[in-house]
Order: structure tokens, then C-alpha cells, then sequence
């Protein structure tokens, strides 16, 4: 097992990858209660998926009326 405490850190460096090197970032995503690739999705639904919103905690006040 590593001790975190003596654990050393790399220097960051900056790779840079020609584009015959990359690979395609596959995004899954859930839809109706299981999980599916966007690549399947038709036109339409690739559109809805853009339009979605997310929820962010730290914008929310629990103390504005209604809440």
C-alpha cells in the first residue's frame, strides 16, 4: 500500500497527440431508466439532449420564497 503522506508529485506535461493518435470520446447517457450511447440517437433526440438542463446545487438558495 502506498503512504499517501510520502507521496511524491509529477510535474505536469503538456501532450500533444496528432489527430491519426486520438480516438473518439464515445458519451453515454440516461434515457427512459438505463443508459445508452448517444451515437444511436436519431437527429431529434441528439437535439433534446443538447437542450438539456442541469441541476446546480451551489446556484440554489434555501432561503428564496417557495423553496
Amino acid at each position: 500500500m502506498t503512504d499517501l503522506s510520502e507521496q511524491q508529485f509529477l510535474t505536469p506535461q503538456t501532450v500533444i497527440l496528432r489527430d491519426d493518435e486520438r480516438q473518439r470520446c464515445e458519451v453515454w447517457t440516461r434515457v427512459m431508466g438505463y443508459h445508452r450511447p448517444m451515437s444511436s440517437f436519431n437527429t431529434g433526440k441528439k437535439g433534446e439532449f443538447h437542450e438539456r438542463t442541469y441541476f446546480d446545487e451551489r446556484t440554489c438558495n434555501p432561503n428564496q420564497p417557495g423553496a
